[in-house]
């Protein structure tokens, strides 16, 4: 039999689950702070339970946590987590530090869809989705495991978290809970190459999470052969759930731009992505392109990122 993940119910749904085997709604509660506060990774260790009831858990439930394959750590402070999953495959998140914040870069699926022209994630084939359970485990792995103290959690590593929206606001709504990890939204961001039904799903949740674009060109043109993502979802849709975004959910805007050579670092791209941001009152994140073997594309010149960027 396979057991189902007890982290993969939110804390209603638990309750739900208790109240199906017979035990009090209030124990989901309890084992939401094992699980979230405490980090613990052992039905037979929650103590504020009887003996019975922790046996009947670790009887029906499983608690699935991530092994670490592989730590990287660069000069510059920044770490590189490899989990390896039930099935065998393999994630990544990404720890960043910059003065003192703490920012973590987790990821939603194996592999990518999308194959933008710039991005080594989109060279290994769609495999799935990432569960709730799996996505939360990488944010609980450094705060637990390694106590990090993490201050920020950004949905900007493998794969495009807005194609698996449902285990993605799952994820979400268990990491803001009071009662689970109890991380305010302002601390989240949630990063798309452009989906727009998912950018409207994430605006009905109402939260003050940040959104974050991958916009990479200003244009219709430019922004398709960079990315074919644009083919399906334009440009003139994706800015107006942007505005509707901004409007309902209250949460900040980013457009997230990297610089590559003769694609779209020209003074007319700058003054295209600049007139959409003062329309969206959005931040810009400039990022200079980091070569992948397997593409003929180039950073931009020095001089040309200055130009760009004043």
């Amino acid at each position: 039999m396979i057991k189902d993940d007890i982290m993969n119910f939110t804390l209603e749904e638990l309750r739900g689950q208790m109240t199906y085997i017979g035990e009090p709604d209030y124990r989901a509660k309890q084992i939401f702070s094992w699980l979230y506060k405490k980090g613990l990774r052992n039905f037979g260790a929650m103590i504020n339970m009887p003996p019975a009831l922790r046996k009947k858990l670790d009887g029906k439930y499983r608690i699935g946590p991530l092994e670490l394959a592989e730590h990287l750590k660069s000069s510059d402070g920044t770490e590189k987590f490899l989990f390896k999953l039930r099935d065998n495959n393999f994630i990544e998140s990404v720890l960043i530090r910059a003065k003192d914040r703490k920012t973590i870069c987790l990821s939603t699926q194996i592999g990518c869809k999308y194959a933008c022209s710039f991005c080594a994630s989109g060279l290994k084939s769609f495999v799935r989705n990432l569960d709730a359970p799996e996505i939360l485990n990488q944010a609980l792995f450094l705060e637990h495991n390694l106590r990090h103290g993490i201050t920020n959690f950004v949905f900007m590593g493998m794969g495009e978290p807005l194609d698996n929206y449902e285990n993605v606001s799952k994820a979400i709504s268990i990491m803001t809970d009071p009662e689970g990890m109890n991380i305010g939204a302002k601390r989240i961001t949630v990063s798309t190459c452009g989906i727009i039904p998912g950018i409207k799903a994430l605006g009905d949740l109402k939260t003050a999470i940040k959104l974050s674009i991958s916009l990479h060109a200003a244009d219709d043109s430019v922004r398709s052969s960079l990315m074919p993502v644009n083919k399906k979802y334009p440009l003139r849709g994706l800015i107006k759930a942007c505005e509707d975004f901004v409007k309902t959910a209250k949460g900040a805007l980013t457009f997230e731009y990297v610089l590559i050579k003769g694609k779209n670092d020209s003074l007319k791209d700058a003054e295209k992505l600049a007139a959409l941001a003062k329309k969206l009152n959005a931040k810009i994140n400039l990022l200079i392109y980091s070569p992948v073997p397997q593409f003929s594309l180039k950073p931009s010149d020095a001089k040309d990122v200055e130009v760009f960027m004043r």
